[in-house]
């Protein structure tokens, strides 16, 4: 995650967890007093703090945001002959939930402003098969999560919120996670919440749902060594809940300064190149961003070229995400990779995202801005 090589790195988790050393040391010492390295009450606590900060009644750990999606699945009883709306421009756990049950991802393409699941091809893509509708709520931003589960509503089909980038996010003021029958979030260090490992959270309004999300991540076992489903073993521990609530205090602040950080570029990047050149990423009016990422959209098939000069002189960056899930080996065998999604494939030739954390300094991005905008003077000198 951090190269030392680098001037900029892409991200840095070690300048972020620096500061809290001593909060870390105290907390898991309490952790290793106490003995209960499963099932603690920071454990507990965690889930209550996240629970309230989501405006939802229930938050329930678990071992990673992939586990969350996947327990929601098993949750909600989707399994063969089952068909699951989510778009292929995403990480792969967002659809690797549906075809571990056994149902099939139906994908459909994206909005070309935000890189969020287009509601009107949801809406197109519903049939009497389908049994759910997860909306990725993409870099941080929210996707149309209004519209989106007003149509749900429409066909009484339950939506999963994979929040896993967007903790702390919000649309029409309402957070991420608290809009469907239930929302996923990722714990793993890159997220804005992150820990010193792998964890997720799952959240819900609907104690029932709690309940059977509980059941299924603990084996599907109750009372104990009495399985009345088959679950799996998906637990959250009490070392990675106590690191996330050191975090979690100052999510509020971490966010502000993603925050500013992505205006930073902006003004700059705007400035220095403008959007003629580079697609500078659009925010959405009704969205509370909390900048996950900063995503560019590099024209006139120049984003290999750019990446590759930006890493000649030091500066990190990634591609988020080469190759759409439906384009993936594993599923080159399947029907319903058959498919036609030009926004997803545009997205995947020209994103580029580059440095994004809190602790990124004026500096680094003024860096970052000024190689970029060499690039573009060296080409436009190269085309004169």
């Amino acid at each position: 995650m951090t190269d030392g090589s680098s001037t900029v790195p892409l991200l840095d988790v070690a300048r972020g967890n620096s500061p809290l050393r001593e909060a870390f040391m105290e907390a898991l010492e309490k952790v290793v007093d106490s003995g209960r390295f499963l099932f603690g009450p920071d454990v507990a606590q965690l889930e209550q703090e996240v629970a309230s900060f989501s405006q939802v009644d229930s938050a329930v750990g678990c071992a990673s945001g992939s586990d969350a999606l996947l327990l929601a699945m098993m949750a909600l009883n989707i399994g063969p002959g089952d068909e699951v709306i989510v778009p292929s421009f995403t990480f792969f756990a967002s659809v690797s939930c549906i075809t571990r049950v056994g149902a099939t991802p139906v994908f459909v393409d994206i909005c070309p402003d935000t890189f969020n699941v287009d509601p009107a091809a949801i809406e197109s893509a519903i049939t009497p098969a389908t049994k759910a509708i997860i909306p990725v709520h993409l870099f941080g931003q929210c996707a149309q999560i209004d519209q989106i589960c007003n149509i749900a509503a429409q066909h009484n089909i339950p939506v999963v919120e994979d929040a896993a980038q967007s903790i702390g996010a919000a649309y029409h003021s309402r957070p991420a996670g608290s809009w469907g029958q239930v929302g996923c979030f990722s714990f793993y260090p890159t997220k804005n919440l992150g820990g010193m490992g792998d964890g997720g959270m799952l959240s819900t309004t609907d104690p029932a749902m709690a309940d059977r999300l509980r059941l299924f991540a603990g084996h599907g076992m109750r009372p104990r060594y009495y399985h009345k489903v088959v679950g799996i073993n998906s637990r959250l521990d009490s070392f990675q809940a106590a690191v996330l609530r050191v975090k979690f205090e100052r999510l509020p602040e971490a966010i502000r300064a993603r925050q500013e950080n992505a205006a930073r570029y902006t003004h700059l990047l705007g400035e220095a190149v403008g959007d003629g050149e580079l697609g500078l990423p659009q925010v959405d009016p009704d969205a509370f961003h909390v900048w996950n990422q900063y995503s560019l959209r590099v024209r006139e098939g120049r984003r290999d070229d750019l990446r590759a000069f930006l890493s000649g002189r030091g500066v990190g960056t990634e591609i988020y995400y080469p190759i759409p899930v439906h384009r993936q080996e594993c599923y080159q065998d399947q029907a319903f990779a058959q498919v036609d999604l030009p926004e997803t494939d545009a997205a995947c030739s020209e994103i580029l995202n580059l440095p994004m954390f809190p602790e990124l300094t004026e500096a680094e991005q003024r860096t970052v801005v000024e190689q970029i905008r060499q690039f573009y003077v060296q080409g436009a000198r190269s085309a004169a």
